[in-house]
């Protein structure tokens, strides 16, 4: 038995002293099983794959950005909404969330829709003016990363049905789809164009900080069935983007950032109106 302890201690150092040539740890998170907490190591590859695309479309929109390449720039990022959209579901779906995930991420978000559309932006328009234009540029990631430092610590405090302010992908999309609409009809950056550009960058940076409600999208269930028409609608929705891209997303983008406001001020009124009906109750 002495022998056996002895030749199984010697095999921990040997795998101890392996791990430290790799210089690498492998990770380990507490998760809960049956109601344990149990620690396991290793993430999981499908999703963080997904992230790491999306990460690596970040990363291409800002070189393409600074290279003056905006269509690239602009389709590396909707790139990225795709796949920002697609690893989270795939987790839910297959069972792979994870801690690392979630924080994993929210890095490349910072990335993709906080610090590339406004390296695009600037490079596009906000660098002809001058102080004003970085400082418009440097608010937006500010906000994008208080956004989702915001939503980390809120996770399962809050209603998945919607966002507390505006989603940093959809922020993107108001910046990034204002910038391809432009180059794609060839308008030409002047002094006004790019005050116009840096009003728009400010609002989609104020309006992810807002405590403003979005609808998230989040409660749909892929896994059941749905009406024939909802995938006709889908079809047809494609058709409209096909027509025209960038004009019709830049559409999509503002519709839905002023659909947070719109739903904020309604839920104010009913909730206002309650409480006088209420008090009218109340007093008679």
């Amino acid at each position: 038995m002495p022998m056996n302890n002895e030749n199984e201690h010697d095999e921990l150092d040997a795998g101890q002293e392996f791990e430290s040539i790799l210089l690498i740890d492998d990770h380990e998170e507490e998760v809960s099983e049956d109601g344990r907490k149990v620690r396991r190591k290793g993430i999981f590859l499908l999703p963080n794959l997904l992230t790491t695309g999306a990460l690596f479309a970040g990363f291409f929109a800002v070189i393409s950005g600074m290279n003056n390449d905006f269509h690239n720039a602009c389709m590396a990022i909707l790139a990225a909404m795709f796949l920002d959209g697609l690893d989270g579901r795939v987790a839910r779906l297959t069972n792979t969330e994870s801690a690392f995930g979630a924080e994993y991420d929210s890095l490349s978000d910072l990335l993709a829709f906080g610090i590339a559309p406004a390296l695009i932006c600037f490079s596009w328009a906000l660098s002809d003016l001058g102080t004003l234009g970085w400082t418009a540029a440097f608010f937006y990631v500010a906000c994008a990363a208080l956004r989702l430092a915001r939503f980390n610590v809120q996770l399962g405090t809050v209603s998945k049905r919607f966002f507390v302010g505006l989603a940093s992908p959809a922020a993107a999309g108001l910046v990034v789809f204002m910038v391809w609409v432009c180059d794609e009809y060839g308008v030409e950056v002047t002094f006004p164009v790019a005050v116009v550009a840096a009003l728009v960058t400010t609002m989609a940076g104020l309006l992810m900080v807002l405590n403003v409600h979005y609808y998230s999208f989040k409660d749909m269930d892929f896994k059941k069935r749905v009406p024939f028409f909802v995938i006709l609608m889908v079809i047809l929705l494609f058709v409209i983007v096909s027509w025209d891209p960038p004009v019709v997303l830049f559409v999509i983008a503002i519709l839905y950032a002023l659909s947070g406001p719109v739903l904020t001020f309604y839920q104010y009124r009913k909730n206002k109106t309650k409480k006088a009906d209420v008090i009218d109750e109340v007093a008679n």
